[in-house]
């Protein structure tokens, strides 16, 4: 009878097992990643520059799902130990595809891959792993998770400590320690020596492995959850997220993320009398920008189909068909046909211009309504900042110019900048209600923001400059009663150069009349018949008609902003014109005719272009951009039948009013002889 083992080699026995277990799952994963992502390893192989030192390797979680459910769970359970057995995969299998290859001096192993994973189309997009940033609870602690939301700080890159290789000094045997990030990047070492030999040391005496620390990058940013994804009077939450290696320094304040990561916690600041809590944190793996991205607004072939349709339907009466889109916008407020107009153009906007010096003329148009009470200024706001695909609604009393550019705040003994309402609204739309009501010392820190689109910011020792590029929509009452024999500024109390940022300022004055209060108290009644009545007049309406609700416009609005429309020579002859009129009699109201109004003209022509489906700017739409202006003069050079914007309506035939527009422009621009071949 053979001599039974002793403990000593069952142990060794059961840990050679282990090993060769491990080793076989490696093999399998390796195999999995030379399979799916065999180019992108061989970049990263071939990849020759000496600044990289971290190179990500972007993995399909919905593809490792299919591969092996298994391990996909125990990726989704157990993230921090399934995602080192990924690195140590993807070096495995860089050795795999370096054996395997010919050409050996092109292609070098890389000491730092990190697999990151993509959740986008898998099972862990659902809510249960892919909550809110205010619904992230206790039983997503340690589970790999998905956020979305807006990064409103961004901290300067660190260098810390990843991890460190220890040698216990009785049995001399070696192990490696990561450093807790939730206790403040402490290493906690063992109670005893680690080591699986029989004997056992149970030594507690360790020492550091001289030149064994090695160091990673490391930034921590704030990300908030989405202000237009939450009801009235929910405060939007935030947490912290910590980006290392090569995830650093790939986004900024303003940027809407996606950021998949371990949910983990850290104790809060030690405070005296205090008790102390645990704060919500998040480890990521895989950060994804969605800034260009829209993901919001989706645009399927059909949806394009129909606009192509409903042009091709008006392709004899188009601004019929412009006048159905239109009657979209505030649907609840009756008439007011030019600032439905003017807010549909500030929406869409222009082409951005850059010329060969790298100088940039901005495409966004600004807009200001100046109005008494009660003329719907505010319903304006609301409805285009629900029709933009990014907004940020304020009112002037409640914003400093802090909260509108960005704050320095103290995190840590650290400065860090955090973004404000402008920032947060680059690529949209930024609403500011009662602007009047805004200090002056405010108000002009939001000059550069609206003409060159940036934020210079000098603050606690931070100089850097911010991106804005966004549209400025701002509503303000005027200065006591309106006066139209005086300028803008005088009624408005706003200065000069800020009056002559804004594009269109339409002034909205509540004069008594009585053919027009009886039709609003008509339609506002109208408003309140019984839900029976709407049914059965509901089935008499015209498709065309019905079909351009808020959803609609948003995906018409999103599609024709990729127009790059051309101005023709007709379209460049007739805002010319207008313009040197502009600068001769521009007398009354000299601030609002200087050389932005000319650029003002383009952007609003190239808007009217994309608004009427079109990659041409004709002489039709220079003219409907003079009348925008014209209506935001207060006393007119050209159009004397504009009148006052609040008592505008939609007509019957638009067609030949606006011939006849076109007829009197023309002879006041000197252009009747164009008009004639007409």
């Amino acid at each position: 009878m053979p001599p039974s083992p002793t403990k000593m080699e069952v142990e060794e026995e059961e840990q050679q097992q282990q090993e060769t277990k491990f080793a076989a799952q490696v093999s399998e994963v390796a195999g999995f990643l030379c399979k799916f992502y065999s180019d992108d390893l061989r970049c990263i192989l071939r990849d020759t520059d000496p600044s990289k030192l971290h190179f990500p390797l972007v993995i399909e979680f919905a593809e490792l799902k299919d591969f092996d459910p298994e391990f996909a769970d125990a990726l989704y359970s157990y993230p921090r130990e399934s995602l080192r057995f990924l690195d140590t995969a993807a070096q495995r299998a860089q050795s795999d595809m370096i054996k395997s290859s010919n050409d050996l001096k092109r292609e070098d192993r890389k000491r730092y891959v990190h697999v990151r994973v993509d959740v986008s189309g898998s099972p862990l997009e659902f809510p249960e792993a892919s909550p809110s940033i205010g619904k992230v609870r206790a039983k997503h602690m340690g589970k790999l998770i998905t956020l979305k939301g807006t990064v409103v700080r961004s901290g300067a890159v660190k260098m810390i400590e990843y991890e460190r290789y220890y040698m216990c000094r009785k049995c001399k045997h070696r192990f490696i320690r990561y450093p807790d990030l939730e206790a403040g990047n402490r290493i906690n070492l063992p109670a005893s020596c680690p080591s699986k030999s029989s004997k056992g040391c149970g030594s507690a005496s360790f020492q550091v492995i001289e030149d064994s620390i090695i160091c990673h990058d490391y930034q921590e940013i704030k990300i908030q959850e989405n202000v237009q994804l939450l009801g009235v009077g929910c405060i939007p939450r935030s947490t912290p997220v910590i980006l290392m290696d090569d995830l650093v320094d790939i986004v900024k304040a303003g940027d809407d993320v996606i950021v998949t990561g371990i949910s983990s916690a850290k104790w809060s600041p030690d405070t005296k009398d205090v008790r102390s809590t645990l704060d919500h944190m998040l480890i990521a793996n895989y950060v994804r920008r969605t800034n260009a991205l829209k993901s919001d607004i989706d645009i399927h072939s059909e949806t394009i189909e129909e606009f192509e349709h409903f042009w091709e339907e008006h392709k004899n009466t188009p601004l019929k068909g412009r006048n159905l889109i239109l009657k979209g916008i505030c649907p609840q407020i009756y008439g007011l046909f030019t600032v439905k107009l003017a807010v549909a153009l500030t929406l869409i906007g222009g082409v951005q211009h850059v010329d060969a010096s790298g100088t940039k003329v901005r495409g966004e148009p600004h807009m200001l309504l100046v109005g008494d009470p009660g003329t719907g200024k505010s319903q304006f706001l609301k409805f285009a900042a629900k029709l933009s695909n990014r907004s940020v609604i304020t009112t002037g009393l409640g914003s400093t110019s802090a909260g509108l550019t960005a704050t320095a705040v103290k995190d840590g003994g650290e400065w860090m900048l955090e973004a404000g309402a402008l920032v947060l609204a680059d690529g949209g739309l930024c609403c500011i209600d009662e602007f009047d009501s805004m200090r002056e010392h405010d108000r002009t820190t939001i000059h550069e923001a609206m003409e060159q689109q940036t934020i210079s910011i000098a603050k606690a020792g931070l100089v850097t400059t911010l991106s804005t590029r966004t549209t400025v929509f701002g509503a303000t009452n005027p200065k006591g009663q309106y006066d139209p024999n005086e300028c803008l500024s005088v009624n408005t109390t706003l200065s000069g150069p800020l009056l002559s940022r804004f594009d269109i300022v339409l002034v909205l004055l509540d004069t008594k009349k009585p053919e027009w209060d009886a039709i609003v108290s008509r339609h506002i009644l109208d408003e309140h018949i019984d839900e029976k009545k709407d049914e059965t007049n509901d089935v008499k309406t015209n498709v065309s008609e019905k079909k351009w609700t808020l959803p609609m416009l948003r995906r018409y609005i999103h599609y024709v902003k990729e127009f790059k429309p051309v101005l023709t020579k007709e379209a460049e002859r007739v805002i010319s014109s207008y313009y040197q009129l502009q600068r001769r009699s521009g007398t009354h109201n000299a601030a609002r005719t200087t050389v932005r109004l000319l650029e003002s003209l383009i952007r609003l022509a190239q808007a009217h272009a994309r608004l009427m489906f079109s990659n041409e700017v004709t002489q039709l739409d220079a003219i409907a951009a003079i009348l925008c202006i014209e209506s935001s003069m207060t006393t007119s050079s050209i159009a004397d039948s504009v009148g006052n914007a609040l008592h505008s309506n939609f007509t019957d035939n638009p067609g030949e009013e606006y011939k006849s527009q076109e007829k009197r422009i023309l002879k006041k621009l000197g252009l009747i002889e164009d008009s004639s071949l007409l």
